[in-house]
């Protein structure tokens, strides 16, 4: 009986971008505009009801909502068998990105956090790692605080320009539909652990 042969990736990076990415440990990630295609949509309320002024992606009745690309949740799972920790850091918060995290097994979360440095360094001392073992992919301006430090960076192309000029690499993929799972596979390749997790779905 022949043997099936291995299944050649068909997926490359630039050979510096995998040099940057090599010793990345923990990969942070916002939320609107990278796991989310960051539009905001409010439902109706009565007049005068105040739950009208909440800050989320998407509300109706008072339940907030939010739209997830199943690539990305794929991709965050993946990262973990890699030996590569995901984090979010999020100006927001909502039941249903908490429980959406939880269901994906994302455990180092910040939610409602604009000053997002500071945030990033606890994790990086909760997991005794630097930012030289660091990736981050955000959007707009508060990211970039984190960006400017990390050892590899990423924007989706809906990101603000100034954030796509400081990103080490952006993706093909916009916000919301595709672009974590591509950041997350640049991590999985530049660990070595992607053709082999690659195999187990191929053989």
């Amino acid at each position: 009986m022949a043997l099936t042969s291995p299944h050649v990736p068909a997926l490359t990076f630039a050979p510096e971008l995998l040099l940057r990415a090599q010793n990345v440990k923990v990969a942070f990630f916002d939320v609107d505009g990278v796991l989310t295609d960051g539009g905001l949509y409010f439902g109706e309320y009565p007049p005068g009801d105040t739950r009208a002024t909440l800050q989320d992606s998407f509300t109706t009745g008072g339940e907030t909502l939010k739209r997830f690309n199943t690539l990305d949740g794929h991709g965050l799972k993946l990262l973990q068998r890699a030996g590569i920790t995901p984090a979010v850091i999020t100006g927001r918060d909502s039941a249903v990105l908490r429980s959406r995290l939880h269901a994906l097994g994302v455990s180092h979360t910040h939610f409602g956090t604009e000053d997002k440095r500071p945030a990033a360094e606890l994790t990086l001392k909760e997991l005794g790692l630097d930012w030289s073992q660091a990736a981050f992919m955000g959007d707009d301006w508060p990211d970039l605080p984190v960006m400017r430090r990390v050892a590899l960076s990423g924007a989706p192309p809906n990101a603000h320009v100034e954030v796509r000029a400081a990103a080490h690499h952006v993706t093909q993929a916009r916000g919301g539909d595709g672009a974590v799972r591509e950041f997350c596979d640049l991590l999985m390749v530049a660990s070595g652990r992607y053709a082999a997790l690659l195999q187990e779905y191929t053989r």
